[in-house]
């Protein structure tokens, strides 16, 4: 009989993948905002959808972590992973909320590069949950989300640039200077937050190998 990482009894897997699963639709609906800007407000009304939901799943796993005495890897590993991947759905949920409330006419090309890396690097993670229910290595996918990660950050420079770069003018050039920098530490906060979640998610393999 094979060996089972997660028994089903406790289905703490079952519901990391649930959890991630609400993630991976949350970033879905905000990369679609950013690279195709129509319908935004029932776009990010979807995302605040999800994010309730994904919410829900988290304190479901944190009411089987008080529940049970004896879990199939540390207790610290599954409310660590329970934890990165609400904070991460949490982040999203932001920026989506403050593309609803600013008003922007079109999306800046960072932007739209930034946030599809961000849905890779998220989809990424989903593969090392499927590996680390397997007990098989996640170099792969944790190299990818590195190799992203440093993109991000070479383009996080160049979108700067480019924000202060805009001639004040006017009020309305320094709100748009003051917007799209919360944006963009928004993203910001949701790619390092994205690499925190696969470092978790390795080290958790590691231990366990």
């Amino acid at each position: 009989m094979a060996f089972s990482f997660f028994p089903k009894e406790i289905q703490f897997f079952e519901l990391l993948v649930e959890q991630n699963g609400k993630l991976r639709d949350a970033v879905a609906a905000l990369n679609g905002i950013f690279q195709d800007f129509v319908d935004v407000e029932n776009k990010c009304k979807s995302i605040n959808i999800v994010e309730e939901a994904g919410n829900g799943v988290s304190r479901r796993i944190s009411q089987q972590l008080s529940l049970t005495f004896i879990t199939p890897i540390d207790r610290e590993d599954i409310h660590n992973i329970n934890i990165s991947q609400e904070d991460l759905l949490n982040l999203i949920k932001a920026i989506s909320t403050r593309i609803g409330l600013y008003d922007f006419q079109l999306m800046k090309f960072p932007a739209k590069k930034l946030v599809k890396n961000l849905s890779i690097m998220v989809e990424e993670v989903g593969r090392m949950l499927e590996r680390l229910r397997e007990r098989k290595p996640v170099e792969e996918s944790a190299q990818k989300v590195k190799a992203l990660k440093y993109e991000c950050e070479m383009l996080l420079l160049v979108a700067l640039g480019e924000v202060y770069d805009i001639k004040l003018t006017d009020f309305v050039s320094v709100m748009e200077i003051v917007k799209w920098t919360h944006i963009y530490d928004r993203i910001e906060q949701a790619v390092n937050q994205a690499e925190a979640l696969a470092d978790t998610i390795e080290g958790v393999v590691l231990k366990n190998a």
